[in-house]
């Protein structure tokens, strides 16, 4: 696919426009940790449930109308799946899903129920990127990536905008520090064009932390081969985009990895001191604050990202048995 734009400041205030026009404001939560009020932006309370509505209604409604028909076609493990299944059910738009055999059953029923087809294909074997293309021009549709798309940045970032704006409603610092979730980096990128003045830190699950060791290295390196299990499957990418490693290494991000065991503990503080639900990839953020891997600072802004997640291994985390 051909990028014919780059993602920009300007298109991030854009978005918070289209975004605040179509839903509202997800809440923004605080809590205190030594002795520092730390804000918490709940995207997991989106009506899918995901961060991932913000960057699919932003590409959609930029489709012309004339095109809309043809539809779109995307590739997701469930939080992207379901943002482009509301925005395209919103939109009167056919939606097609590439999405692996193994994505957790809630993502898969929460797609299906918004209206979108799923296509399956095994994520150890064949690439989701190319089933996609071969089925974007086969149907003349549109191809929405998760991540690697200048609109879907824009839209993702209409989250920072939001925060920043409760923060200062509440007389809190303006956001200095923001933590954030990365699979293939759309909402960090977003994020960081929309708080240019903000210190960005990347959050991945150890053993998928390209995103940290590329910002470290300067150049993109992959996940590599036989990547450890986790219960992240949303940030399960193998290989961040030019396009999302660009705007991070020109703000300066860095990033770090949380284990497992850091992310469950994550799940049961959101649970038990923000009184919401978490999925794994949507707490690794929290996990690295908690786990002391980021120092505890004033303008201090956490991002939970999503709250997809599969009831009986939820169930599990809470009871402290997984």
């Amino acid at each position: 696919m051909t990028i014919l734009r780059q993602p920009t400041r300007a298109g991030v205030r854009d978005a918070a426009a289209k975004v605040a026009a179509a839903v509202p404001m997800t809440p923004l939560l605080t809590a205190t940790i030594q002795g520092v009020t730390v804000s918490f932006k709940a995207e997991n309370l989106q009506p899918m449930g995901a961060f991932k509505l913000r960057g699919a209604w932003h590409r959609l409604t930029a489709i012309e109308p004339d095109a809309r028909a043809r539809g779109v076609v995307a590739f997701s493990s469930g939080n992207h799946a379901q943002g482009i299944a509301w925005a395209a059910r919103r939109l009167a738009m056919p939606a097609t899903i590439v999405m692996p055999a193994d994505a957790p059953k809630s993502k898969r029923d929460g797609t299906l129920a918004l209206g979108a087809e799923i296509v399956s294909y095994d994520r150890a074997t064949e690439s989701r990127e190319h089933i996609a293309a071969r089925l974007a021009e086969a149907r003349g549709a549109v191809l929405v990536p998760s991540f690697d798309d200048p609109w879907v940045i824009e839209g993702q970032g209409s989250a920072g905008v939001e925060a920043a704006a409760q923060m200062a409603a509440l007389g809190l610092v303006s956001p200095r520090h923001v933590i954030v979730p990365c699979g293939g980096g759309g909402l960090a990128a977003g994020i960081a064009l929309a708080l240019p003045d903000a210190r960005i830190i990347v959050v991945e699950p150890e053993g998928w932390d390209d995103m940290t060791r590329s910002l470290a290295a300067g150049r993109i390196e992959p996940v590599g081969d036989s990547p450890p299990p986790t219960a992240c499957d949303s940030l399960q990418t193998m290989r961040v985009s030019p396009l999302t490693f660009d705007v991070l290494s020109r703000h300066r991000a860095t990033g770090l990895a949380v284990t497992e065991a850091e992310i469950r503990h994550a799940q049961r503080w959101a649970a038990d001191r923000l009184r919401l639900v978490v999925e794994p990839g949507g707490a690794v953020a929290l996990a690295a604050l908690l786990s002391s891997k980021v120092a505890v600072e004033p303008g201090m802004l956490v991002l939970l990202s999503g709250g997809n997640v599969d009831r009986a291994a939820y169930a599990a985390v809470l009871a402290g048995d997984a």
